[in-house]
């Protein structure tokens, strides 16, 4: 019980992180000239960047479902810049590919669990049926 209680709040500050990242990573002030937008869209934005500062706020409402904050955040960004501004911010950013997808190919791609692949294909029949 107590590995269970531990694996889950690392996986939770893991979402966390890449939430953090999600911000960090992005010039925001270059996206908000670049995209022209406007003082109630740049304060939007901000205010948006600012909503979960710390752990503890960011996991009040992601506990149950920390996945979610992806695309919470992203149905965000396209509302606050407009679908055309964010499709450039997009294509700019995440080269034309859904941020939600790219957040999840990254959790998806967790070095830590890479060597899991390799047993699985020990267990493997010639005929490529595996055990389940």
């Amino acid at each position: 019980m107590i590995v269970g209680t531990f694996s889950l709040t690392y996986a939770q500050s893991d979402y966390y992180n890449d939430y953090r990242r999600s911000i960090s990573d992005v010039n925001w002030a270059s996206v908000i000239t670049d995209l022209v937008l406007s003082q109630t869209q740049a304060n939007q934005i901000y205010a948006l960047n600012d909503r979960y500062n710390d752990y503890n706020s960011w996991n009040r409402v992601y506990v149950s479902n920390p996945d979610r904050w992806r695309n919470d955040r992203y149905v965000e960004l396209e509302r606050i810049m407009g679908h055309d501004k964010y499709l450039k911010f997009k294509n700019k950013y995440y080269k034309g590919q859904n941020p939600v997808a790219v957040y999840n190919r990254n959790k998806n791609n967790d070095k830590r669990y890479k060597h899991m692949d390799k047993k699985v294909k020990v267990y493997k029949h010639k005929n490529g049926n595996g055990h389940r």
